[in-house]
């Protein structure tokens, strides 16, 4: 049997004649269970809060969407349009066009963007899902669906029919503006539904039908400012987004959802970063304790340790006694602090235990990532401050009287 390893199950089983020393050990774990335990708790709590903030802002976000690169529009033909759908991954696309205008109702105008969506727009997104007012929009007509921000400036509702809204957009050219009405484009809508997403895109967005657009902005009949897909469930990404490349050009650039909300995920992932780093610190201080205890254990067992070495066990083998009982206690730690982590963060998405607002808890989440993550740098730190601590036994050490 290795001696270092026999040894140093005795010492973890038998309890020291020292209280001090027993009730540093105690600390030591509890440092060591605080810090696994908060790590997890708060990398959770991250979790949830990138997938609840993500979960509205990709209601809307197609699995890929192609842009153009150059100017505002691009011209899509009738033949790329059947290689679209001959792509056996893409379930559904929908014709989309953007532009910023300008919605006048109730005496007041409000700057917005019009977004133009053809039949298949609400089977590509999941738009009718955040509608809590009205219906989603008929094809081909002068129908509109507004953001809840949109709807509370300028003061209409669903089906308000005593309040015209008027959508305007200013003429393409050049020349001196001589009058209003040669300067704006202009269409009437009915306002049929709010739909209720986020304060960006309740505060910006409007929708319509591709052809209101197409005529409000003058454009050609294939002439679109994106193509949004969704793709059948386990499809290749890589795969369809090269298709998709090479069926419509170098013009048009193709994004998938993390692409499309790059900002977001850059802020929200360096926030978790910045988290982890502060709260391994702190891990790591409370874990430092595991060195404060392997050393007064040392010192206690110095009589034993002067006795081993006159029996012919190495110095070496006398500091792995020692590190093996503080990798031990910086497991069985980590694993308890783990356990306890968990078990806080089900408490929490089952009984809410902190709130947000009086209807909604703050949203967690258990990843396995974040908990071989903490595993990893618990374990990490722990072996590191056994080892440091492990050193302190020389050979002067355990042959000086």
């Amino acid at each position: 049997m290795n001696i270092s390893l026999y040894i140093a199950k005795r010492y973890l089983r038998s309890k020291s004649s020292n209280n001090a020393i027993n009730f540093i050990t105690i600390i030591a774990l509890v440092g060591v269970v605080l810090g696994a335990a908060s790590l997890f708790v708060v990398l959770s709590g991250f979790a949830g809060l990138k997938d609840f903030t993500l979960q509205f802002s990709t209601i809307v976000d197609p699995d890929l969407k192609a842009e153009t690169v150059i100017g505002k529009s691009f011209n899509i033909t009738d033949t790329q349009r059947d290689a679209l759908t001959a792509i056996e991954d893409i379930a559904l696309y929908s014709e989309i066009i953007e532009e910023r205008v300008i919605v006048y109702a109730d005496g007041k105008n409000y700057l917005a963007s019009i977004k133009g969506v053809d039949a298949n727009y609400d089977k590509v997104s999941s738009i009718t899902s955040v509608i809590p007012y009205g219906s989603w929009l008929a094809p081909n007509t002068n129908q509109i669906v507004a953001g809840w921000g949109v709807s509370q400036n300028l003061s209409f509702g669903v089906l308000d029919y005593g309040k015209q809204v008027n959508i305007y957009v200013p003429k393409p050219g050049k020349g001196q503006i001589t009058s209003t009405k040669n300067a704006f484009n202009s269409v009437k809508a009915l306002n049929v539904g709010i739909f209720d997403i986020n304060e960006k895109l309740n505060d910006n967005y409007v929708y319509a039908s591709l052809s209101l657009a197409q005529r409000l902005l003058n454009y050609k009949p294939n002439q679109i400012s994106a193509i949004e897909f969704k793709l059948n469930e386990g499809a290749n990404e890589a795969a369809v987004t090269a298709q998709i490349q090479t069926i419509l050009g170098n013009t048009v650039a193709v994004k998938n959802r993390m692409q499309l909300n790059d900002a977001l995920y850059k802020m929200l992932n360096s926030e978790n970063l910045l988290i982890y780093l502060l709260l391994t610190l702190v891990s790591a201080l409370l874990i430092f304790n595991v060195i404060g205890s392997i050393i007064m254990m040392i010192l206690e067992k110095k009589p034993s340790l002067n006795t081993l070495f006159n029996l012919g066990v190495p110095v070496k083998h006398m500091r792995n006694i020692f590190f093996i009982q503080g990798s031990v206690i910086t497991l069985v730690g980590c694993i308890v602090g783990l356990l306890l982590g968990i078990l806080v963060v089900v408490f929490q998405q089952t009984f809410g235990l902190v709130p947000i607002t009086p209807t909604l808890a703050y949203p967690v989440s258990i990843k396995l990532e974040n908990l071989a993550l903490v595993f990893i740098t618990i374990s990490v730190l722990g072996i590191v401050s056994s080892k440091i601590s492990a050193t302190r036994v020389t050979e002067k050490l355990v042959t000086d009287n």
